[in-house]
């Protein structure tokens, strides 16, 4: 027991450390020049070559070539290597996990007995900047990340939104809400799918005040009633984890009827509505990896889904399944791996960048490297969506991040050789 808990006081020493790094950073100067990148920004502009960037206070100030540093503002020579701007993390709960297996530690879900329904419940509030998993993230190129609400007790999960892992303690952006449907959730709605439409239905009934509020069959507080009446006025966008191509005509027709504003997570099947999405405008969080069906709602799962779609003109967006909060590296590899079925690699950049950011309502700031955006931008080694190369710096607002976290603290601490051979950690 003395053991495991000097483990894990070490492991809170290291994490501790790393996780205030981005803190002590944020003293640095905002103001840089990044001279002679092969800049990619993600945008109207596309990719250019020697280019610079000028950053003053945080903010991009200029993109162009030849550009001249103000007097005491410092210059990074690029040397032509890529400069993007940071990357989307996925739908995720980083800050809002630490240990996955450990419950206290998670904060991503609400179950209530008693009107389970809560689209009121809002995961942002839990957000820990200190987390040990932002650095983790961070020094691998990745720069803000959606919270999502998991579904606890009910389909209608609750709110999530952006985060910058600039070690900010509040979120950017509008709230969105999140919802699942599919064979994932029948538990949820009475061990049927076709349950969730009539749940929904009655939902919606109760937010735009059909149903009385002290109705004994009704589902919603009064909070969770002005809650769902916003995104059912068009204020934010509802992301709905489904995969089945059947489900999905089935809430295209429900957001066509409600005039609401949907985005998709997962979408195995999406590729087989991906002209109906299009049209609809409809942007697409897909899974690369998921090739093969890992469940009876995912049959028409292929590795081409994200190039079907783009072809199609749908906004395609990555996420990961399984454990993305500790492993939101891995999302450049999704990326990668699109690109290898047919996904052009501009589109798969943007699916990293521009595409979420629009999705989540914070194009103005993030996901593009553009005169007026926050400066959030990343230096390689050679191109981003090969996991050969590797994030060379991180500047988040203009600031340099520490390329290190708890991970490269272990690393280190128990690489160093001290008396005896050992490293300084097994010597007492």
């Amino acid at each position: 027991m003395r053991t495991f808990r000097n483990r894990l006081s070490a492991l809170a020493r290291a994490g501790l450390l790393a996780a205030g790094l981005g803190c002590a950073a944020g003293a640095a100067a905002q103001d840089l020049l990044i001279r002679n990148a092969t800049v990619h920004t993600a945008g109207p502009q596309g990719t250019l070559r020697g280019a610079d960037v000028l950053v003053q206070g945080g903010v991009i100030r200029a993109v162009g070539s030849g550009l001249a540093a103000p007097a005491g503002v410092p210059v990074v020579e690029a040397q032509g290597k890529p400069l993007t701007p940071a990357l989307f993390g996925g739908i995720s709960g980083i800050g809002l996990e630490e240990v996955s297996g450990e419950a206290p530690t998670v904060d991503m879900a609400v179950s209530l007995k008693d009107q389970p329904v809560r689209p009121e419940f809002d995961v942002t509030l839990a957000y820990n900047p200190a987390s040990v998993l932002v650095p983790v993230a961070r020094m691998e190129g990745i720069g803000f990340t959606l919270l999502a609400a998991d579904a606890g007790g009910a389909f209608v999960a609750g709110q999530g939104g952006v985060v910058r892992l600039d070690g900010s303690a509040d979120p950017v952006g509008p709230r969105m809400l999140f919802v699942r449907l599919g064979a994932g959730a029948s538990d949820l709605s009475g061990k049927s799918r076709a349950a969730q439409w009539m749940l929904l239905d009655q939902l919606v009934a109760e937010a735009r005040g059909k149903v009385p509020a002290d109705s004994p069959h009704a589902l919603l507080t009064p909070a969770g009633r002005a809650v769902l009446a916003r995104y059912l006025a068009g204020q934010g966008r509802i992301m709905v984890k489904v995969d089945r191509a059947a489900d999905i005509r089935q809430l295209l027709r429900w957001a066509q009827r409600e005039q609401v504003r949907i985005a998709i997570a997962g979408g195995a099947e999406a590729w087989q509505l991906a002209s109906e999405l299009a049209r609809a405008r409809v942007p697409v969080f897909v899974d690369p990896l998921a090739n093969l069906p890992a469940n009876f709602d995912q049959i028409g799962a292929t590795a081409r889904n994200a190039a079907l779609l783009h072809a199609a003109g749908v906004e395609v967006g990555f996420t990961q399944g399984g454990d993305a909060s500790h492993n939101a590296r891995k999302v450049r590899q999704l990326a990668g791996n699109a690109v290898a079925h047919g996904l052009p690699w501009e589109a798969a950049l943007a699916g990293l960048t521009r595409v979420p950011a629009q999705a989540a309502g914070v194009d103005d700031r993030l996901g593009t490297i553009a005169p007026g955006r926050t400066a959030d931008l990343v230096l390689w080694t050679g191109d981003p969506l090969d996991v050969i190369n590797t994030a060379e710096q991180v500047w988040l607002g203009g600031r340099a991040m520490p390329m290190r976290s708890r991970q490269t603290e272990l690393r280190d601490r128990y690489l160093r050789r001290g008396e005896g051979g050992l490293p300084p950690a097994y010597i007492r």
